[in-house]
Formats: C-alpha cells, sequence, structure tokens
C-alpha cells in the first residue's frame, strides 16, 4: 500500500511540475502514464486477493 501511495504522490508532483513549466509537457504525460500504471498494478493486486477462499 505504501508503494501505491508513493507512486500516486510522484505522479501528481510530475504533473505538477509538468504544467507549471514551459516546455515540460512531457513530465505531465510521464506522470499520467505512472498513475494509470499505478492504478492497473493495485487493480490486479486487488484482484488476486478477492479469489482467494477462507476457510
Amino acid at each position: 500500500m505504501a508503494l501505491f501511495l508513493f507512486l500516486i504522490l510522484v505522479a501528481v508532483i510530475l504533473g505538477l511540475i509538468g504544467v507549471a513549466a514551459h516546455g515540460l509537457f512531457y513530465l505531465l504525460v510521464i506522470g499520467v502514464v505512472v498513475f494509470v500504471a499505478d492504478l492497473v498494478l493495485f487493480g490486479a493486486r486487488w484482484s488476486r486477493r478477492r479469489h482467494h477462499v477462507v476457510r
């Protein structure tokens, strides 16, 4: 969970820098890619946990 929150923070910071600094639009794109990848990884981990049957 800490890795998920850290990657969200990195994506937000890269996005803010990409929007604020002229000519650094690629940082916004990288921030969006990191955010989407983080959501995909979180979804994959969450779906794996739901398949375990507890008796």
